[in-house]
């Protein structure tokens, strides 16, 4: 991990210091191009994308050491219909696992992991290698998931069987054996140590489910009347109270298609690029965040790499590229 995560107080007192005087993280570039849990093909050449778009370069440039690992591998799309409720199961437990054990050796490696997406049904391996590291860190767990849509959908209520739908869910413990006890214990992750951002699109048994089991919600309508600010305070806020590894979990389709067009799943409405850029500031200037998702980027729904170069740009502001240096916002 980043040196921050070596004391149980280091984020909180990394977090007061201005932005430069932070130390840098090594950084483990993970790939896993696959679109086994999506419903429509091309997130397998998201790694690549993020890779043209320069995604080593820009942490490089604001000082980070960065690895990259290349690209795990794992069988491909066979494009069958679901079987009890699951489209491509078991190869879509292959890639977790894959995931699992790749982003869990970086952390034991003291490196900082970015996992490129591939659907986000990978975040099933990623969230499970960071909770078990955490584990023997004995340091909890928050994940910050910024997404359009819940991802709580299980086999009995999913309309697609498409798993990149489940993730959140599986994580809570729903879902079969060969997902959900993938972590170090059962549930991998409580589900109230989840925090969502921008969701605007979830089904409607999906609803009642997020409601049961205490998943921690800001909606679109909660940016629209409280603003971006007030959101990502609070969000945070969660994860500050118990000094928390915070890892974010981000699909990409949480960011309006107009600005971001290269995803399969885009739903109007999302946050704009200046309410993306203050969320990203935010997590930075916290100084929990420890991991990394990128999900979800679908070059062939794409123009000219527009939605790549952004995630960029979005990354570099997660890795300190700020308008001016600032300290930590009190929460």
């Amino acid at each position: 991990m980043a040196a921050q995560a070596s004391s149980p107080t280091a984020s909180s007192e990394n977090a007061s210091k201005p932005a430069e005087a932070r130390p840098q993280h090594r950084v483990a570039l993970i790939g896993a191009p696959t679109d086994i849990g999506a419903g429509a093909r091309g997130g397998s050449m998201g790694p690549e994308a993020l890779r043209v778009a320069g995604l080593s370069q820009a942490l490089k440039r604001l000082g980070h050491q960065v690895e990259d690992r290349g690209n795990l591998s794992g069988p491909e799309n066979p494009e069958l219909p679901p079987v009890d409720g699951y489209r491509h199961l078991p190869e879509v437990s292959h890639w977790c696992h894959k995931v699992r054990d790749g982003v869990y050796q970086a952390m034991v490696d003291d490196r900082f992991p970015i996992l490129l997406g591939g659907d986000h049904c990978l975040a099933i391996g990623s969230v499970a290698g960071v909770a078990r590291y955490c584990a023997e860190q004995a340091r909890p767990l928050t994940v910050l998931w910024m997404d359009a849509h819940a991802d709580f959908n299980t086999s009995e209520t999913t309309p697609s069987g498409n798993i990149h739908g489940m993730p959140v869910s599986v994580l809570a413990g729903l879902g079969p054996a060969v997902l959900t006890e993938m972590g170090h214990s059962w549930p991998v992750l409580e589900a109230n140590r989840v925090v969502q951002v921008g969701i605007r699109s979830v089904d409607h048994v999906e609803k009642i489910q997020v409601a049961k089991h205490g998943v921690v919600v800001y909606d679109m309508r909660t940016i629209d009347e409280k603003g971006m600010r007030w959101v990502m305070k609070h969000a945070l806020a969660q994860a500050a109270q118990d000094n928390s590894h915070l890892h974010v979990s981000f699909d990409v389709d949480f960011l309006d298609p107009d600005i971001a067009p290269g995803v399969a799943t885009r739903v109007r409405g999302g946050p704009t690029y200046r309410e993306a850029q203050l969320a990203m500031e935010m997590i930075h200037d916290s100084g929990l965040m420890m991991s990394l998702d990128l999900m979800e980027l679908n070059p062939a729904f794409d123009s000219q790499n527009k939605t790549a170069n952004l995630v960029v740009e979005l990354v570099g502001s997660l890795f300190g590229e700020q308008i001016l240096n600032r300290y930590k916002a009190q929460f």
